[in-house]
């Protein structure tokens, strides 16, 4: 299986009116839908590691039937009745345990966890049909890029056994500039040097990531790094893989990027 990382863009975007511009909406959609044809065979399971889920260890959800969380606020009423009612995957779950207490990380379950707006938003693009059984993943509390690499590593068996791993954030993520056209050389400079980076050799690529905050603008595009994290888990999963430019455009006048691992160029 390949792996991906995409951004998810911001609340319930797709799905509400929120003042974007439709060709933006159209155009990051569209890219999300297109998603579900990179695995070159249908998935046997989804493993989603997402911005919006930090744990003191890496936590994996166990429930069956995982509700979901609406962990967003101030939107309109029917932002709160979107539905994704993918299963879950508990056999998914013990192997993500076994994989990591091989790897000697620490690790934890929480059965009662649903699924966030940086899996069910994105995913109800890409698999509108909730079909295919889902877990998510938390970052680690810290949020030190060595350690989702690490991550990644241990969890990159599971592509050999059928499993898509995504990782779901953002490349440029300050909320408070998010509406502020001054903010776009930063996303920009951001974005550049990410593009990069990403297409190096995946050890020179992971060692870059290790050391995300020397980048032109880091701290500006992210303030606090929880939406790039998914990204080092990817990447570390991906391997000896390259890393190809899937999508690179703006959205509300912010550039953004997706990287996909294990695929064609």
């Amino acid at each position: 299986m390949p792996v991906v990382f995409v951004p998810h863009g911001g609340g319930p975007w797709p799905f509400v009116e929120m003042g974007f511009p439709k060709a933006d909406v159209d155009r990051l959609a569209g890219y999300l839908r297109s998603v579900r044809s990179v695995p070159p065979v249908p998935p046997k399971a989804l493993l989603v590691v997402s911005a919006h889920w930090e744990e003191p260890v890496p936590t994996v959800m166990t429930s069956t039937h995982p509700p979901i969380l609406y962990d967003y606020y101030g939107f309109p009423p029917e932002s709160y009745t979107i539905t994704w009612p993918a299963s879950g995957a508990p056999d998914l779950a013990s192997r993500v345990h076994a994989l990591l207490d091989a790897a000697r990380i620490d690790n934890a379950s929480d059965a009662g966890r649903g699924f966030d707006h940086g899996t069910f938003i994105p995913l109800k693009l890409t698999y509108p049909n909730a079909d295919v059984p889902t877990i998510q993943l938390s970052l680690k509390r810290g949020l030190d890029p060595s350690e989702h690499l690490a991550i990644g590593r241990a969890l990159a068996p599971l592509r050999d056994e059928g499993v898509f791993i995504i990782g779901s954030g953002m490349t440029f993520h300050n909320l408070r500039a998010f509406r502020d056209p001054g903010v776009t050389p930063v996303a920009e400079a951001f974005d550049a040097w990410l593009r990069e980076a990403m297409t190096l050799d995946p050890d020179e690529r992971n060692r870059r990531l290790e050391q995300w905050t020397s980048a032109p603008a880091a701290r500006a595009a992210h303030p606090r790094e929880e939406h790039l994290l998914p990204l080092m888990v990817v990447s570390g999963a991906a391997g000896h893989d390259r890393a190809v430019v899937a999508f690179n455009d703006t959205f509300t006048g912010l550039r953004l990027s997706a990287y996909h691992f294990g695929v064609a160029a």
